[in-house]
């Protein structure tokens, strides 16, 4: 048995074990880990292992250009293809143990399954630049006509029907309106229609859901099932996402503060056809698990 260090970290409440592949001793005790699925499954556990809503693997950049590498595994041990909340705390990791120089006013470079994202670290808070959204349906991927889009279109549920709007912003995501919906987002049970929608036959690749309360034209509240691990307190991604449905739907502007749960993101869809990203990375501790 070997001990693999790990730290604790979280965006909003978005919280991941991030493991430090950059480290040669803690990779060679990675490479003992035979079956990740199922090690994600215990360390993530809440009651039995660490907890978390998954895990951070931060390595080495494929291309020397860059500053590092992400992936991310849920909780349930699927593989996500990009994590808003997890990016940042990857860039304040490499930038606090010294793996990049992307300091203050200065870009790191991180590659993740969903492309290279670009990130801005400045008092305390990183500003990514989550690239362009993509809305037709070959590219979230949901089913239908592949060179459309899906705005505000209707999807039947098992005792109703919800409208969706679907975006993807490098993973799929569903967005629903709340009030159009008739839903109150404090109390409706969020795990039976979420889990629902996210493995929905539409979405061949499942879907993250997020359920929004548009305030006014620049500010919405947000409440997030993200696929393969349940309802978190932060997601990135999906607040991303829900600004960019709401100005399809002409709900916002494109500077819109999101709140959620473990606090508040602020996302612009910028000119550039960009979607910007900004909020915090937060340590609580770290340690070692046995592999």
């Amino acid at each position: 048995m070997a001990n693999l260090k790990f730290v604790k970290m979280h965006g909003l409440g978005n919280d991941y074990i991030v493991i430090d592949l950059f480290d040669r001793t803690n990779s060679k005790a990675f490479a003992m880990v035979k079956d990740l699925k199922s090690f994600a499954k215990k360390v993530c556990d809440r009651h039995f292992g660490i907890g978390a809503d998954g895990i951070l693997l931060a390595s080495p950049p494929e291309d020397r250009n860059n500053s590092g590498r992400m992936r991310i595994i849920n909780s349930d041990g699927s593989e996500a293809e990009m994590c808003g909340n997890g990016i940042r705390c990857t860039a304040k990791l490499l930038i606090n143990k010294g793996y990049s120089k992307g300091g203050k006013g200065k870009g790191l470079k991180i590659e993740t399954m969903s492309g290279i994202k670009r990130i801005v670290a400045s008092d305390g808070l990183f500003r990514v630049d989550m690239g362009e959204p993509r809305l037709l349906r070959k590219e979230i991927p949901m089913n239908g006509n592949a060179a459309a889009k899906a705005i505000n279109e209707s999807l039947q549920l098992k005792y109703t029907k919800v409208k969706v709007t679907a975006v993807s912003m490098g993973n799929p995501h569903a967005v629903v309106f709340a009030d159009d919906a008739n839903i109150d987002i404090d109390a409706f049970d969020i795990e039976e229609i979420g889990r629902e929608i996210e493995n929905h036959s539409a979405f061949p690749g499942r879907a993250n859901v997020e359920f929004v309360r548009v305030l006014n034209r620049n500010e919405i509240e947000l409440r997030v099932w993200e696929r393969g691990v349940g309802e978190t307190l932060a997601c990135g991604t999906g607040s991303c996402a829900s600004v960019v449905a709401c100005v399809l739907n002409e709900k916002t502007g494109r500077e819109v503060k999101v709140h959620l749960k473990g606090g508040d993101l602020l996302v612009e869809w910028a000119k550039d056809n960009h979607v910007y990203l900004t909020g915090p990375a937060t340590y609580v501790f770290s340690g070692t698990v046995g592999v």
